[in-house]
């Protein structure tokens, strides 16, 4: 859960609330809005014990079509475009020692960030113990990094490094559309509270696993993000963390001097392994849609020999990388929560939760849409309405072209992979 977001999000939180304080506010906010939407989550998952996440739970209690929809967008867009982020977010870190005291280029950042999915594409595909492998080994880096950070920001808390807070309310922005994008860079960082729904088939007993994990990760995450902000505050002013490109480069070219590359590697570590993750669960959604019947065949194979969904995980990755090329980080991210706010409830939590949770989401996704309507908007929902043209011929009414299955056959023998079947047990 723990992922990228800690290291970029914070200049943009505060960017669009305006001052500490209320950047603070937003923070345990988003950790409180991210607990209710794990508890309604975690209820599904106990209900519903099939990997898949929203997909699954969208398909078997509203059915194919709305299930169908979700995964248009989801596995061409929304999946993507989380990993197109945090992937940008890696090489922002990666090349930064590079370009000391000013912005590393676009060019440099885009072309790190591609690199890493086509590094994450080879390692998930040959071998998923190696992608486990490599995402336990970075998160000892990112624990470390974080770790560091807050206890340097409570040594200099008690030297009196206390400027940032005074007035720290002086400057609040009040419309309701940058409140609603404020959260969205805040959510960011927790995103991955639902990673274990993905998963649900593979757990024991998931009744027990899912609420025991929510309740016991999710507060511990929310403190420490706190800690983390208050630390970069401590260091900086809100004007130097505005201005800088990568938070913690900068918190640790104050704090730690000479030694300030250790940060810089350990959060590039830590990114690196966030993308790992996204890119992982990003695959499994494609995976588990194809083998429902909502994307093509080939999606839903595996390699014979190394028994890796390796078609999947090449369009998730084809689909990351048109999304670098075309965006930034923040314009990417906005995006990304955009779509992902739908959270759903249960009827097992209580009541006001899963109430909550959908008013938050409705609000999440129409402010900034009232506040500062964009073009770009309109092209999104009409994407999303396109998916009616495929899913009709194509799932409804089973329409195979034979083109489709020619092309089907060829990809099997190139890529070596081939159907599986849903383990009965």
């Amino acid at each position: 859960m723990i992922g990228s977001g800690i290291f970029m999000s914070p200049e943009w939180v505060l960017h669009h609330m305006g001052n500490p304080a209320s950047s603070l506010l937003i923070w345990a906010a988003c950790g409180l809005l991210a607990m209710f939407g794990a508890l309604s989550y975690a209820e599904l998952g106990t209900i519903i014990k099939e990997s898949g996440g929203e997909y699954i739970y969208i398909l078997r209690i509203f059915g194919s079509f709305p299930a169908f929809i979700f995964a248009y967008t989801s596995v061409i867009l929304v999946r993507p475009a989380g990993l197109a982020a945090v992937s940008l977010s890696f090489a922002e870190y990666a090349i930064a020692p590079f370009y000391p005291g000013c912005s590393s280029p676009q060019v440099a950042i885009k072309c790190t960030a591609s690199a890493c999915i086509v590094i994450l594409t080879i390692i998930n595909c040959l071998n998923v113990r190696l992608a486990t492998s490599v995402m336990n080994i970075f998160t000892a880096a990112k624990l470390l990094a974080l770790f560091v950070i807050v206890v340097g920001g409570l040594v200099l808390l008690a030297q009196g490094q206390t400027q940032s807070f005074q007035n720290g309310f002086q400057g609040t922005t009040a419309g309701i559309g940058t409140v609603g994008v404020a959260f969205y860079q805040g959510l960011w960082s927790f995103d991955g509270w639902n990673n274990l729904n993905y998963v649900t088939e593979e757990l024991k007993k998931p009744e027990v696993t899912l609420p025991r994990a929510v309740m016991i990760a999710i507060p511990l995450v929310t403190c420490l993000y706190l800690l983390v902000n208050v630390s970069y505050l401590a260091a900086m002013t809100p004007s130097e963390l505005l201005s800088s490109g990568a938070v913690a480069v900068t918190w640790g070219d104050k704090v730690l001097g000479s030694w300030a590359w250790l940060i810089s590697l350990a959060v590039a570590l830590s990114t690196f392994g966030s993308s790992n993750g996204t890119f992982f669960s990003g695959g499994r959604v494609c995976y588990i849609a194809a083998r429902e019947g909502h994307m093509p065949d080939i999606l839903s194979m595996a390699h014979v020999r190394r028994l890796t969904p390796s078609p999947a995980l090449m369009f998730t990755s084809a689909m990351s990388l048109i999304m670098i090329a075309s965006g930034n980080f923040s314009s990417i991210v906005n995006f990304f929560r955009l779509w992902a706010n739908s959270l759903e409830g249960s009827p097992g939590v209580p009541i006001i939760i899963p109430i909550i949770v959908l008013m938050a989401a409705v609000y999440l996704v129409l402010a900034p849409i009232i506040d500062q309507p964009q073009i770009e908007i309109l092209y999104i929902v009409l994407f999303v309405f396109s998916g009616i043209i495929f899913y009709f011929p194509l799932v409804r009414f089973k329409y195979h072209p034979r083109f489709l299955q020619t092309v089907t056959s060829h990809l099997q023998m190139l890529l070596e992979v081939a159907p599986t079947t849903r383990d009965a047990n």
